[in-house]
């Protein structure tokens, strides 16, 4: 098995084949999920800036002094630079943007730099202009590089989805009218936590979730968990992601409470008949596009296309979001071990919102699902 320093290696390896491929001499990162992927250490707040420095031969991190023991013990690192915000080391460098102009100043000096385009803040952009740096796009080839994922990170994916699976499951049994989003949450919440404890003992591992409950909530795709009680013939929309050793994975249902209106129920089986349309299309050398087209011809033939607000679905490892997007204009093709959510939804005004996600890893010949909690119509009625 690849250990975890052989791994980093040969992700160094990679991003510096790219490098020299597009004359750039050093990268500059400060987006977690492409620094850890590279570097292996990540921290749990970014409020003071972080950078990872990849140059042809050597690495370099810029930290906040109360991150330098845990990036010593964890990034694959050349040289540390730390700066201070205590009374007791003002002599030393208190400034990150000080810190930051002396290396550009320095080591840097004339370099072509790397850096993430879509993400990088406008005051270190600025300053490497002012500096007089030629500045190039990595942002794309750091997407590439982590869009098909090797069997270590689909191990990890393929954990958060039986988690979540288990989670769902703990909610549901506890289910009933009158219980509050935020308590039907921690059912499945406390099981997800003490089952990682259990079975995984020293790994890192958490969760995201929210519910929306009632025609006003469910219709609206993106809400937080309320207090807010559930009644009698609800829509409720339940999504969870959990994640462990940073691997995610997504499951969301939809289901009904009590006795709900015919359209509800209708309307739900056109979101679960999406779904299964898009996942007939998974397979290496399709393109993104065709997935998403595949759901919402669905919903145009249904004459339900003016409620779908958003994509067919989304990629999914070390972020919540992710390439490659499922979207009725993205050519990017389909690899073996890319994974991605399949969520296309509808939101009809005063009748509900009606979505379930699956998490999906591409696979030689098709497809697998991570997650696998039932989604049929018969199910998701309570």
């Amino acid at each position: 098995m690849t250990t975890a320093s052989d791994k980093i290696k040969q992700r160094l390896a990679q991003l510096r084949q790219r490098m020299e491929a597009k004359g750039i001499d050093a990268v500059l990162m400060t987006d977690p999920d492409n620094s850890s992927y590279v570097s292996g250490f990540r921290a749990i707040s970014y409020s003071r800036p972080i950078v990872y420095i990849v140059q042809r031969d050597t690495t370099t991190y810029i930290v906040p002094d109360l991150e330098k023991d845990h990036a010593e013990q964890e990034a694959a690192a050349d040289d540390f630079f730390i700066y201070h915000e205590s009374a007791q080391y003002a002599e030393r460098e208190t400034s990150f943007t000080a810190l930051f102009k002396g290396i550009l100043e320095g080591r840097l000096k004339g370099f072509v730099v790397g850096l993430e385009m879509d993400l990088i803040s406008a005051s270190l952009y600025q300053l490497l202009k002012d500096n007089g740096h030629q500045i190039k796009d990595i942002g794309k080839d750091l997407i590439a590089m982590r869009a098909v994922k090797d069997d270590d990170e689909l191990y990890w994916i393929e954990q958060a989805g039986r988690l979540s699976d288990i989670a769902l499951e703990a909610s549901f049994d506890h289910l009933s009218s009158g219980m509050s989003e935020l308590e039907f949450d921690a059912y499945g919440d406390h099981k997800l936590l003490e089952t990682v404890s259990v079975e995984f003992p020293n790994i890192n591992a958490g969760f995201e979730n929210w519910t929306c409950s009632g025609v006003e909530r469910s219709s609206q795709p993106h809400l937080y968990s309320s207090t807010r009680k559930f009644r009698n013939n609800d829509v409720v929309v339940h999504s969870r992601q959990v994640w462990i050793n940073q691997y995610r994975a997504e499951n969301e249902r939809t289901f009904l409470l009590g006795e709900p209106a015919v359209q509800q129920k209708q309307y739900l089986q056109l979101a679960i008949d999406a779904q299964k349309a898009a996942m007939k299309m998974v397979q290496p050398g399709v393109k993104a596009k065709d997935v998403d087209m595949a759901a919402f011809r669905v919903f145009e033939q249904a004459g339900m296309s003016d409620y779908v607000q958003h994509r067919t679905g989304h990629g999914l490892g070390l972020s919540e979001h992710e390439e490659p997007y499922l979207r009725f204009d993205n050519d990017l093709v389909l690899q073996e071990g890319m994974v991605y959510t399949i969520e296309p939804g509808i939101y009809v005004p005063n009748i509900g919102g009606f979505r379930h996600s699956d998490t999906v890893v591409v696979t030689k010949d098709g497809y697998r699902r991570v997650t696998h909690f039932p989604g049929e119509l018969e199910d998701m009625m309570f």
